[in-house]
């Protein structure tokens, strides 16, 4: 944090010098009609602005280099092109009408800002459109319908992204480009993410360990926030979100300025639930949630470039189902005593509460970091550092409220420094290293699963772009370096609360050794070589080939206690080497005015794979531990051999000439086999992988008028159906896994722009409906099918949403 503190002095010192401007006029490219609220861009040096009334726009605190400007408005094809600011000081744009904006311009995973369809790697854009137009409960649902991706759920607010089949500490979550640290190997918690906060979501599918490292072996999502406003302008405004299944209520508001190129903001986001719903279940116990956000930004944008300073605080309750019955009535019951020698029914009064019981998680997570991009000369120098805090508390003790059982403190320092290469010959070259120091201390719990331990990432790499005529090519290296040690601990018995503790001091006689010390360096070289080839301005094809590294985690390496979170007793494996996975991807994509089309194969193979596996008795049945009264089943990490592959498949089609019509659909294939190794047997019953996603199908017709009525602007109304096959392909060895039946699910919605007769948006509202047949379905991805004897997922939900703009000042 002081470093952070010191390098906002620093360059708040620095002098202001004379700057370079940029201005221009934005047409209709036939008409050649100004086009208003045209917005202008430039994703690498995070500076923009809006056409006025007459279409001109102007643009200050621009250095004289090479760089992306883009140029977007509703009903138009996006405008990408380089530009040399340091040439250049005029430029008039003529945007193409078109229903399909395309292309995209991307930050993540590419050696500098590029478009989406220009980069080799397979990458898929979610927009604020998007998120505006469908309903979420938390920052991963956003995401979850998106072809190739899916979710790892434990109730509504609990999601964990999983690309391609594979998820966890193999999938990197970014906001703004900066790592996300908070124990990804948990099952139990989210990604700790105000939703409110993004604007627009970036995912790679593949290997990403070549720019991020270990853990982006799967992939990537990458969480944006909105571009900063333009100069002289501050706004605000309300968001709100009402969800009828659970009572979800959220509320978040906000406001941001840029006050002559420094920029500011904040926000501030709250939402609340009780349990959530389905017809076979009822009120499914334990599943309420509360949830409080804050988050606050200032940056400085100038010729020499720019610095950005992000602070953000997380904070949610959340209950810990496990799924307990009745054996009679088939209602949920609840622990009320440490011995748990009877359970009551659950009352329904607390079914319908928003109050948070005895027995549930506080997860806070705390971030600060200083983004920065300075230009030295025709080449720029990025050094991006932060500091996150993870504090994970688990309540389990029903008689001792206050006490919690996990609890783990996470301490994170990230570094990330590239520098950009002047472009030269049309090669692209960045460089640079980045990794992270990490602490975790589990002193203060009176329940281990996970020792304390100390890691430290470092790795240098390089990637280079080079376009060849029709031809973009990539490639790149990388050699990661991770030194890991954790320390051995002890516990014993406190004969006053009765609860087990750490031993603090080197006195371990008559104590209980739970974890041993462990100290390894895991190393590995990723890379990756790719090229696009634009056989005409609508037809391309793409082709990838990566390796990816990542090491295993501290749960996979030390674990050993029971997680009540988990509901399971679980055991890591002190002798697991490093995933290595060597991945294989080809795609066409085809664009034009009123069609947009992609398939896209993935071939994935896995050395030393790691995975979940329920272990037998040596006696038969389930292997099981007793504590606390309890009997907990027992899982222990494996190691394999691995092969996924599938791939997606997806058009869009827009009618002429009803061009406000969109039917959109999407196929997502994923199919996974274990090849054994590692001492892992196959049967009938191991061949496969555990939690893969079934075939699944997404269509959607959706209507966009372009006529008004009265004050409804921008009218849009939709059908949506989902279809998932039935997994049998399911690791069902022990009672791992079991096959899920396939199920069909409808959503619908409509909404629009309330505006006044200037034409200012008063507010935005849309009423969402998901799962409108109310089908009770078990969703294979979805944690709480195995708790207890099945809980269904989500029942039909009818989601209000208002968004209210403020407008406080306008630009000149």
């Amino acid at each position: 944090m002081k470093k952070i503190l010191f390098l906002v002095v620093l360059l708040a010192t620095i002098k202001i010098q004379a700057q370079n401007y940029l201005s221009g006029y934005i047409r209709d490219k036939e008409s050649k009609e100004v086009l208003p609220g045209a917005v202008v861009y430039f994703p690498e040096l995070k500076n923009g602005t809006a056409a006025k009334a007459d279409g001109s726009y102007g643009i200050g605190h621009l250095p004289k280099i090479k760089t992306i400007i883009q140029i977007k408005a509703v009903g138009y094809k996006t405008f990408v092109q380089q530009v040399d600011l340091a040439k250049v000081s005029t430029f008039d744009v003529l945007l193409e009408a078109s229903v399909l904006e395309a292309s995209e311009v991307v930050v993540t995973g590419v050696s500098k800002a590029t478009e989406i369809k220009r980069s080799p790697i397979p990458i898929v854009v979610v927009d604020n459109k998007y998120i505006s137009q469908n309903t979420a409960t938390n920052a991963i649902d956003i995401i979850s319908k998106t072809p190739g991706v899916s979710a790892l759920t434990t109730g509504p607010n609990i999601s964990k992204p999983f690309i391609r089949g594979l998820g966890y500490n193999r999938i990197l979550t970014l906001f703004d480009g900066v790592r996300q640290e908070g124990q990804q190997w948990g099952d139990e918690h989210g990604i700790e993410m105000d939703q409110f906060l993004i604007d627009r979501v970036e995912v790679i599918k593949g290997p990403a360990s070549l720019i991020y490292g270990s853990d982006a072996l799967a992939g990537v999502v990458n969480m944006l926030p909105a571009n900063p406003l333009p100069q002289g302008v501050i706004k605000g405004g309300l968001q709100s979100n009402y969800q009828t299944n659970n009572g979800l209520i959220a509320n978040s508001f906000f406001i941001d300025g840029n006050s002559n190129g420094i920029t500011w903001g904040g926000r501030a986001s709250h939402k609340n639930a009780m349990d959530y719903q389905n017809k076979k279940d009822g009120r499914v116990y334990n599943t309420a949630f509360e949830e409080t956000d804050f988050n606050v930004h200032a940056g400085i944008n100038r010729r020499w470039g720019y610095s950005h300073l992000n602070l953000s605080a997380f904070d949610n309750l959340q209950e810990i189902p496990d799924g307990s019955r009745d054996s009679l009535t088939h209602q949920f019951t609840k622990q009320i005593t440490e011995a748990d020698t009877f359970r009551p029914v659950v009352p329904a009064s607390e079914l319908n509460s928003y109050k948070i019981t005895t027995l549930h998680q506080r997860v806070q997570h705390y971030r600060a970091f200083l983004s920065n991009n300075f230009i030295i000369g025709q080449g720029k120098l990025a050094v991006n550092i932060g500091y996150q805090q993870s504090i994970r508390r688990e309540y389990a003790h029903p008689q001792a409220p206050n006490v919690p059982g996990l609890f783990l403190v996470l301490n994170t320092e990230t570094y990330d420094v590239k520098y950009y290469l002047p472009e030269a010959k049309g090669f692209e070259i960045v460089s640079g290293i980045n990794g992270m120091y990490q602490t975790n201390n589990t002193n203060q719990a009176t329940e281990f699963v996970i020792p304390n331990y100390k890691l430290f990432d470092f790795a240098p790499f390089v990637f280079v772009k080079k376009n060849i005529k029709k031809w973009d090519i990539a490639a790149g290296a990388r050699y990661d370096t991770r030194s890991f040690k954790n320390s051995a601990t002890y516990v014993t018995t406190n004969p006053l609360t009765g609860f087990d503790e750490a031993v603090l001091n080197n006195d371990t006689a008559g104590t209980t050794k739970q974890f041993g010390t462990y100290k390894h360096i895991f190393s590995g070289f990723s890379g990756s070589l790719g090229a696009t080839y634009n056989v005409s301005e609508k037809l391309l094809f793409k082709v990838n080939i990566a390796r990816g590294f990542r090491a295993p985690n501290i749960s996979e390496i030390s674990a050993n206690g029971v997680h009540p979170g988990t509901g399971f007793d679980q055991l890591g494996n002190a002798a697991f080497k490093p995933e290595f996975s060597l991945q294989e991807d080809i795609g066409v994509f085809y664009d034009d005015s009123h069609i947009s089309s992609s398939i896209e194969l993935f071939n994935n193979n896995i050395s030393n794979y790691i995975f979940n596996q329920k272990l037998q008795s040596k006696h038969g049945g389930d292997s099981t531990i007793t504590q606390a009264g309890n009997k907990y089943p027992v899982f222990q990490y494996q190691q394999t051999n691995a092969q996924l592959y599938g791939g997606e498949a997806r058009i869009d089609i827009h009618p002429h000439p009803i061009d406000w019509l969109h039917f959109e659909n999407s196929l997502s294939v994923v199919y996974a086999l274990n090849l054994g190794g590692g001492g892992v047997a196959i049967t009938d019953s191991t061949k496969y992988l555990p939690y893969i996603p079934p075939v699944h199908t997404n269509s959607e017709l959706r209507a966009e008028f372009k006529k008004n009525v009265s004050f409804f602007h921008n009218i849009y109304l939709k059908f949506d159906v989902q279809w998932y096959a039935a997994q049998n392909r399911a690791f069902t060895a022990y009672g791992t896994e079991t096959p899920t039946g396939g199920y069909t699910l409808l959503s619908a919605g409509l909404g629009a722009d309330i505006k006044n007769k200037k034409g200012n948006t008063l507010f935005t509202f849309s009423v969402l409906g998901t799962n409108l047949a109310d089908v009770a379905y078990f969703n294979n991805m979805s944690r709480l099918k195995y708790f207890g004897t099945g809980i269904y997922s989500m029942g039909r939900n009818i989601s209000f949403k208002l968004s209210i703009p403020i407008s406080i000042k306008k630009a000149k």
